[in-house]
């Protein structure tokens, strides 16, 4: 029983596709969200059928992804590495374990203590169902793979934008809150941080903006350098994340030829 659940549960230890019980998974946590955004609606929330309604989806959900956490920690000793006590504590501190603990136990902590206050924050953590979702999409694990072969680059990339941001909030300080009419949205540099943020991202919402001759003309280069900015990390995750991808198909390759 243990050997036929741990084939059912764990993506790997199939050679292809997704199993009945994880397909299973996939569309109960996509249900989740539908009944979630649902659920924000006041119109539905006043009705009492609405109200039940979403009340049952909610034990329900909580109490089968109860189990099958309980059954994932369970089938884990059939891996070597994760056998008796100190193996299950090892799995349960693993990424995907954790992620499958997060998906119920706030929903399990509201049911059990009340929804009321700021308990209601722990709903946000439903998000991390999307995590069960991902285990099963390999593209997902590229992803994070991709992450962690450019992060010292992507840092950097971080650090020249924040650097670029405090400079160019400080510039518009001095010369549209000090130096030009003073406006209350450039009367401090944080102020003039949200300015540099929403430029550099090339957003550019026009609920702030500089009036001066000269701030213009600053706001002209900044917005101009904001494009790099932008393309900077991006064409450097996006060179990781192709190299990743053919790194894994040459080495599906090499094993279908050994096979």
């Amino acid at each position: 029983m243990q050997a036929w659940l741990y084939r059912q549960l764990v993506p790997e230890a199939r050679k292809s596709g997704i199993s009945p019980l994880n397909l299973f998974i996939v569309g109960l946590v996509l249900l989740s969200f539908l009944f979630l955004a649902l659920e924000t609606e006041p119109v539905l929330n006043q009705q009492p059928a609405w109200a039940k309604l979403f009340a049952v989806f909610n034990i329900t959900v909580v109490s089968i992804f109860a189990v099958e956490y309980a059954a994932r920690i369970w089938v884990a000793g059939v891996d070597p590495q994760f056998r008796g006590l100190g193996g299950r504590l090892k799995y349960a501190t693993q990424f995907y374990p954790i992620a499958d603990l997060l998906a119920f136990l706030p929903e399990l902590i509201l049911m059990l203590v009340g929804g009321g206050g700021a308990l209601l924050v722990l709903r946000v953590l439903r998000l991390a169902r999307l995590v069960k979702i991902a285990r099963f999409i390999p593209a997902f694990d590229a992803l994070g793979a991709a992450l962690r072969r450019s992060s010292s680059q992507l840092m950097t990339s971080l650090a020249v934008a924040l650097t670029l941001v405090y400079v160019s909030a400080v510039l518009l300080y001095f010369v549209e809150g000090i130096g030009g009419q003073r406006q209350e949205e450039f009367a401090s540099i944080p102020r003039a941080l949200w300015w540099a943020v929403a430029t550099l991202t090339t957003v550019g919402y026009g609920d702030v903006y500089p009036v001066t001759p000269l701030g213009r003309f600053f706001s002209a280069i900044i917005a101009i350098a904001g494009i790099g900015v932008v393309a900077l990390p991006a064409g450097v995750f996006a060179s990781a994340f192709s190299d990743e991808l053919k790194e894994r198909r040459e080495k599906e390759s090499r094993n279908d030829e050994i096979q």
